[in-house]
């Protein structure tokens, strides 16, 4: 489909026949590091979404029992009355053993633990709730009252996501300099071969644009070729580790599956990949030809 008539004998260049095993290996690892990517921003978001603009209020148990509730109602007044808060909801036992069971294991199931109550708030859109003021207010009405701030856990999570995606970028970008750096050597070494072939060419009429379309056409057939084994082995790989994931506690690890837009994303890499070896094998010959002939 992608092959057209060449002068030059290419296709029978040895050294030629690795560049496509290289090639593969390249898109390889960038699936897997686009991946990464694209699975750590569709976490963020989700998380962004869901604790964005809530807090939680913890109520430590008192040393006598049957003042709790009284301390909790205090709690829920100092709320009430808090205008940027929207709405708040204080968490069950049952609930919370629930949350805890991960961690806990059986013993989450003992009604003997001393578990504070919790209660989740949310914000109104837009409010600008200063935490540790309504901390203050709190402790001064229910002493040993605190608040957990979601906010601040989100900025350091999106800290360490802005992190690991600027290394997957780096990574992605080591990749794209390899290939172009085996499509310099691999053209060059072709010159060098056909560069008999390529006088008689010359002599001909034939212009330095048509010797490079020769190259470019054949990087770019190759590019296709290793840019598909490639992702055949990503594919299988992604999937295993899709499984793997599953398998696990799903209140332990975020969501790591991909969705359809992430999979053409991830489909489309073997083609700028192959467009990057065949306008790399164009700019080589070009350069070359003009210093050599």
């Amino acid at each position: 489909m992608f092959t057209r008539r060449s002068d030059l004998p290419l296709d029978k260049d040895a050294h030629s026949r690795f560049l496509p095993w290289l090639i593969a290996f390249m898109v390889f690892l960038a699936i897997m590091a686009m991946a990464g990517m694209l699975v750590l921003n569709a976490t963020a978001s989700r998380w962004d979404q869901g604790i964005r603009g809530t807090l939680t209020v913890q109520v430590m148990p008192a040393e006598d029992p049957a003042k709790d509730d009284e301390r909790l109602q205090a709690v829920l007044s100092v709320l009430a009355q808090t205008p940027e808060i929207d709405s708040y909801e204080t968490l069950t036992d049952d609930r919370l053993l629930k949350l805890l069971e991960p961690w806990l294991g059986p013993a989450s199931g003992s009604r003997d633990l001393p578990l504070p109550r919790l209660v989740d708030v949310e914000l109104k859109t837009g409010a600008d709730l200063d935490a540790e003021v309504l901390s203050r207010r709190l402790v001064a009405r229910v002493p040993g009252a605190s608040v957990d701030d979601h906010r601040i856990w989100l900025k350091h999570l999106v800290r360490l996501i802005q992190t690991v995606e600027g290394l997957a970028t780096l990574v992605l970008a080591f990749i794209a300099l390899a290939t172009v750096g085996t499509v310099v050597f691999t053209t060059r070494t072709g010159l060098d071969v056909h560069r008999e072939a390529i006088e008689v060419l010359h002599l001909i009429g034939a212009q330095d644009s048509y010797v490079a379309g020769q190259f470019a056409n054949r990087a770019f057939s190759l590019g296709l070729r290793g840019g598909f084994f490639g992702l055949l082995l990503a594919v299988p790989t992604l999937l295993g580790i899709g499984y793997l994931a599953q398998q696990m506690d799903s209140s332990l690890l975020p969501d790591v599956t991909l969705g359809p837009v992430h999979w053409s994303a991830l489909a489309g890499l073997p083609l700028v990949v192959s467009l990057i070896a065949m306008v790399t094998a164009r700019m080589t010959v070009m350069k070359t030809l003009s210093r050599m002939l």
